[in-house]
């Protein structure tokens, strides 16, 4: 299914690509190319293969989350550039 110049052009658009004319032209080429190959893959036989969501299994690497002690506040607070009483002091990142 070639695509036309005005196709690739929206599809830009909605990207919000600036393309010039030779970029145009060249993603219509591509684009049409990566689309016949996608027509191939419709013709492909399917039957009986089962919808898979994942190819690899994955499991958790992750330890165990197990509660343990944190560290005191003093220690945590010891090498704080800036602190304000019990807490660390930090410029504000949010406008008024």
């Amino acid at each position: 299914m070639p695509l036309s110049k005005e196709q690739v052009e929206h599809i830009a658009k909605l990207a919000r690509l600036n393309l010039t004319p030779a970029e145009i032209e060249k993603y219509t080429h591509e684009l049409t190319v990566i689309l016949s190959y996608i027509d191939q893959l419709q013709t492909v036989n399917t039957e009986g293969v089962e919808v898979q969501n994942q190819f690899i299994t994955a499991e958790n690497v992750f330890r165990e989350d197990v509660p343990e002690p944190s560290l005191p506040r003093s220690e945590a607070l010891r090498n704080a550039p800036d602190r304000d009483e019990e807490y660390f002091h930090v410029p504000r990142v949010i406008g008024d």
